[in-house]
């Protein structure tokens, strides 16, 4: 399996996940040329931007310090399309990050602000 297909099984794994929380996927990789997003959510009336990060374990670090600064200005970048493009107004949004490794999931709510 590739890179990509690992991606998209574990954003698929993520997903589900979401969804037994009560979570409603809006869109899944929605890219631009700038950047991609993971996942765009709701939850309840809050647009959530995820990023969802991978580590088969937690030799190559934690799988949540992967989105550092650059990563997170991207994912900004991109969230301010979507909601110029969807013609969203003034509606609450945050950015979340899933870790996965293994088989355990940490999602961080409010990982990082605009």
């Amino acid at each position: 399996m590739n890179r990509r297909e690992t991606g998209t099984q574990y954003e698929e794994r993520a997903a589900e996940y979401l969804i037994a929380q009560n979570y409603q996927i809006l869109e899944r990789n929605y890219r631009i040329r700038s950047g991609e997003i993971d996942i765009i959510a709701r939850d309840g009336t809050v647009l959530v931007f995820m990023e969802v990060k991978y580590r088969k374990n937690d030799e190559s670090g934690n799988p949540l310090e992967a989105v550092d600064i650059r990563k997170q200005r991207k994912i900004i970048k991109v969230a301010r399309y979507y909601l110029y493009q969807k013609k969203y107004g003034d509606v609450p949004c945050r950015f979340d990050v899933i870790g996965i490794c293994g088989s355990h999931i940490e999602h961080i709510k409010d990982a990082f602000w605009a």
